[in-house]
């Protein structure tokens, strides 16, 4: 397949806010892909060359990219150094250079989608002497082979900002209609689900059809997408739905790791489905002394500790873990960590995903011997809403964010990658009529003003509309911000400036400065009211009105954990205000 067809079918794409039309789109571009590109198609339009969970990295850097449209094209480098100032995005560098690109050579090469994948494979994986000269020259060639699109679409990849928008949901939508039917979406979204790998999936479903799918099972070190839970404003609420009786599990504030045990190896992943497996090896050891089997998936928090007093420690503690490549050794011992484990989703060759919480919970229990480290989740099993309540206040009272409320029922099942209403959290602010925090993404910021001139002085926040795949702004964030995070705000966000408001932003607001919607901060509010300048939930509410977040104040929490798509919801906002008004 020609890389072009590809690259055009982007431009389509991009050009679109629309969810229906993005996945007609899709289906028309993977109705021309033969089946043994499906997998690159997949990987490349998910802006990746790999699933995320072998943390595969381009690893070039932007000065490199700059170099090479340099090199491909011959335009002044002055000239190209202003084109990246104005508004940051490679692919726009190297769409005006390539079209005014001097002819440098008579010899051309005709680019097809495996011609550009092996490249950007081999430019990946270069490390090295000589792997800086390497990855210029492959990066020239195929910059001077490129058309203007084509160049565009490359260097965004390299980037790793592709800019079209297309969540996974979207693309899967597009799989069902181009190789199955919408009745059988459910069924793709289920493997996909499994294996976390949306690639495989279509290559299988391309190849073999629907039926090919029942062979993706879960596997000892391909992690499943994590299970999510819903939101309730109170215990007797939590137990009508949940029948009566049910769980109630110690939320603890840390980083969620899923587990996957071998007699010679362990694997750690986050919620994102991260390898960090290399920046908790003291997790990784008592974890190995802790578990009784062969093999396992286990669910559970890391959470941070103080050694001296056993106090549990704020999640941002445990986040100076992360991304650490050096001083790992002083990092362990100066931020050491506990893991409680909550879940049982594999044993010994057994899926347990399909079988009822209790039955997790029993086998959990089995694997796992307890020690100073690696302990399992507290838990209370009860049908009375006061003993529910005064366990809930002993919680809050040793430090945990709240419970996590765990069905009991026959189909309490672990539903990889869905939120419902098998497991519901609880996490109430007494003092506030906004009955839980919220993880919002930035979409835009304001100039500051006074102290905060030169930076940033408030953020605009949005949730995510699934259904309409738009992110929809529901407040202006200034509060809470100490001069430390103040300071980071740049270093977090201009690497996802646009030069106006991003497609996928719904806004009635004009900001001074628009972002790719990447960044999800916590966010806690005195009460949901409606407004007529924000987008959340326009007019579900009343005519000419959304919803909005009233005294907002950002918790110092930085959800490294979650992508933007997995931020709080506008159907959650709206459950809030409709439970807040009650």
């Amino acid at each position: 397949m020609d890389y072009l067809t590809l690259a055009e079918a982007y431009e389509k794409i991009e050009a679109t806010r629309s969810r229906l039309e993005m996945a007609d789109l899709l289906v028309e571009l993977l109705r021309q892909v033969p089946v043994d590109e499906v997998e690159m198609v997949i990987l490349l339009t998910q802006g990746k060359l790999a699933p995320d969970f072998k943390g595969v990295e381009m690893g070039i850097a932007e000065k490199l990219a700059l170099k090479a449209i340099y090199e491909a094209t011959r335009v002044n480098e002055t000239e190209i150094q202003k084109l990246w100032l104005r508004d940051g995005d490679l692919g726009n560098v190297a769409f005006e250079a390539v079209s005014r690109k001097k002819q440098t050579s008579l010899f051309t090469e005709h680019l097809s989608v495996k011609m550009v994948f092996r490249n950007l494979e081999q430019i990946a994986g270069s490390s090295g002497a000589g792997s800086q000269d390497m990855k210029l020259k492959l990066l020239a060639k195929m910059m001077h082979d490129s058309s203007p699109v084509e160049a565009k679409y490359i260097a965004r990849t390299l980037a790793g900002k592709l800019r079209l928008g297309i969540a996974d949901m979207t693309l899967i939508d597009a799989l069902a209609i181009a190789y199955a039917s919408k009745e059988e979406r459910d069924a793709i979204e289920r493997a996909y689900n499994t294996c976390s790998d949306l690639a495989r999936v279509a290559t299988i479903l391309a190849g073999d059809g629907l039926g090919g799918l029942e062979n993706i099972k879960l596997e000892v070190g391909i992690p499943l997408r994590a299970m999510l839970a819903e939101r309730l404003p109170g215990i007797p609420e939590i137990l009508e739905k949940l029948g009566g009786k049910c769980a109630f599990e110690y939320k603890y504030d840390g980083l969620r790791i899923q587990a996957h045990i071998r007699k010679d190896k362990i694997q750690l992943f986050t919620r994102q489905l991260e390898d960090v497996t290399g920046q908790f090896p003291d997790l990784v050891e008592i974890l190995g002394k802790s578990f009784k089997g062969k093999a396992a998936v286990l669910e559970g928090e890391c959470v941070p500790v103080d050694i001296n007093t056993g106090e549990m420690l704020p999640f941002q503690t445990v986040s100076k873990r992360r991304g650490r490549k050096y001083e790992l050794t002083s990092a362990v011992t100066e931020y050491p960590v506990m893991l409680y484990l909550f879940d049982c989703l594999y044993l010994e060759g057994g899926d347990l995903t399909q079988t009822p919480y209790t039955n997790r919970r029993k086998m959990l229990k089995k694997c796992i011997k307890e020690t100073e480290r690696v302990k399992l989740a507290e838990v209370l099993i009860t049908d009375d809403a006061e003993e529910a309540e005064e366990y809930f206040r002993k919680v809050i009272g040793k430090g945990g964010e709240g419970i996590m409320a765990k069905s009991l029922a026959p189909d309490s099942y672990y539903r990889a990658g869905s939120r419902g209403w098998n497991w519901i959290k609880f996490k109430r602010d007494y003092k506030s009529e906004m009955n839980d925090t919220v993880d919002l993404v930035v979409v835009g910021a304001f100039s500051g003003k006074g102290r905060r001139a030169g930076n940033y002085g408030a953020l605009l926040m949005a949730t995510y509309n699934p259904e309409r795949g738009i992110f929809e702004t529901v407040t202006k964030l200034g509060s809470g911000f100490d001069d430390a995070m103040l300071a980071l705000l740049p270093e977090l966000l201009d690497t996802h400036k646009t030069d106006k408001v991003h497609r996928l932003v719904d806004s009635k607001m004009q900001a001074d400065y628009w972002f790719e919607p990447s960044v999800v901060l916590e966010v806690k509010g005195a009460e949901i009211t409606l407004s007529p300048i924000h987008t959340c939930g326009w007019e579900l509410v009343r005519k000419n009105s959304g919803l909005a977040i009233r005294f907002p104040r950002y918790t110092g929490k930085v959800r490294q954990d979650k992508p933007a798509e997995e931020a709080t919801s506008t159907d959650e906002m709206l459950a809030m205000y409709e439970m807040q008004a009650k």
